[in-house]
């Protein structure tokens, strides 16, 4: 980012192909409407094209972004008053199921075993609340760290790790039953 600040458009294009893929992800499964997604994504994106200049390193460059995510999102949220459908399955990428899905599971049998497990882990995510989610899918789309989680949501550290690990209790148990 400081590159990009200083000058190299090249330095936007690796920070882009690095964290597209995350960042739209947590925008799908946060508002579960891919319009939706689609123009929070491309608003953070713009609003960090605007604010290179002004960029001071503070925190990780995820962190920082994921940042703009949030707020970006909290200002669709107070805007709109509404959380949206549930996530679907097929909004998920192959990869993203394979990290979330517990690993203490037996290797599924087939790949209809697998999607009925996925759905029912994204149905979990889904039914979080909403602070939840958001420490959960921070935590597993931008590989953030605790700290970098309270940073992102303008939380303390115990507040971002008890969301997590509420999260995480609540979607093991509902795997399990």
């Amino acid at each position: 980012m400081l590159c990009y600040r200083d000058g190299d458009a090249a330095a936007f294009d690796v920070l882009y192909a690095r964290h597209k893929g995350g960042l739209y992800r947590y925008f799908l499964r946060q508002c579960r409407e891919a319009p939706v997604a689609d123009e929070l994504f491309q608003d953070v994106w713009m609003n960090l094209v605007r604010a290179r200049k002004g960029y001071t390193v503070q925190a990780k460059f995820t962190t920082y972004l994921y940042r703009l995510a949030h707020n970006r999102l909290m200002d669709h949220y107070r805007r709109r008053s509404v959380r949206g459908p549930t996530v679907s399955f097929e909004d998920a990428g192959e990869e993203a199921i394979d990290e979330l899905l517990d690993e203490r599971d037996p290797p599924a049998e087939d790949a209809l075993d697998l999607k009925r497990r996925a759905g029912r882990l994204l149905a979990l995510i889904g039914e979080l609340p909403e602070a939840q989610r958001e420490a959960f899918l921070l935590q597993q789309e931008g590989d953030m760290s605790v700290e970098a989680i309270a940073q992102a949501t303008g939380v303390t550290r115990e507040t971002a790790k008890s969301r997590l690990r509420y999260a995480m209790a609540k979607l093991k148990k509902g795997m399990r039953e």
